[in-house]
């Protein structure tokens, strides 16, 4: 079977730092996939290249059979939804209007159509949104926000959606339930791929991990297998422990290293 992701020997390079070195990786059509690591390690570098939006790369990005920079803009907004770290709206647009702009893939004219009416609806009440669709989007918080820019990609009716950080301003209730709705459009079948800071919400809902360091992959398989405390205190530098949480799952505690001691530090005595 033809993955949907086929990436090989993948670099980018910003001035004289190379960020992706050589990576390799293929994703399926349906599932979870969370992408972790330290900052600077290359998610969201990797997400810039997977969705389209980087075009200057090496090696190759293949999406469903052709490389990704062989498809227009308009057929990869019909298939793929990305929601980047910082998303700017600049114009006093009401919330229900920012998650219209995710219909533009199948404007055909000025006017909204039944169906992009219903997509925005149904998007909005999955989010938990549509109780603030009229209020202005820049009025609202951190949090509102990201919601109403998640129902914009599901506006979108992707077969891919792509999400940087989706639950940075949430708070605890809006986290878990992004993430429960995540899992469930991946048991439908969209492949959905998260880069994600928190390592316990990629172990409770995510099918695979992939762990980037340094621009390279340094594990990929399932959340049990990967979550290894060796391999973890390696990647993010800190002290750390795996235990049993919520249903089996692996539940990572963790806590800054102490900093060296002045008696560990000092130079030896003559």
């Amino acid at each position: 079977m033809t993955p949907l992701y086929a990436l090989s020997d993948l670099r980018v390079r910003l001035g004289e730092a190379e960020i992706l070195q050589g990576l390799s990786l293929e994703i399926g059509e349906a599932g979870l996939t969370a992408i972790v690591g330290p900052n600077g390690a290359g998610k969201s570098t990797l997400m810039s290249v997977i969705s389209g939006v980087r075009e200057t790369y090496r090696g190759n990005c293949v999406f469903r059979g052709r490389e990704i920079t062989a498809w227009s803009k308009r057929e990869l907004a019909r298939q793929i939804a990305f929601i980047p770290q910082m998303i700017r709206v600049e114009f006093p647009f009401t919330a229900e209007q920012v998650v219209f702009m995710g219909r533009t893939p199948y404007c055909h004219g000025l006017f909204e159509s039944p169906e992009d009416g219903e997509a925005v609806r149904r998007s909005m009440a999955l989010t938990d949104s549509l109780a603030f669709a009229r209020r202005e989007y820049r009025a609202l918080s951190g949090g509102e926000k990201q919601r109403v820019i998640l129902a914009s990609a599901l506006a979108q009716d992707p077969t891919v959606l792509l999400l940087d950080e989706p639950t940075t301003f949430l708070d605890l209730k809006h986290q878990v339930s992004t993430y429960s709705l995540l899992r469930r459009l991946a048991g439908e079948g969209i492949s959905v791929i998260a880069v994600t800071h928190d390592l316990n919400l990629a172990a409770s809902y995510a099918d695979r991990i992939v762990v980037l360091s340094a621009g390279e992959i340094v594990a990929d398989g399932k959340p049990s297998s990967v979550l290894n405390a060796n391999l973890l205190r390696s990647v993010f530098e800190v002290d750390l422990e795996i235990r049993e949480g919520p249903g089996g799952k692996p539940w990572v505690l963790y806590e800054q290293r102490p900093a060296p001691s002045a008696e560990n530090t000092a130079p030896p005595l003559c």
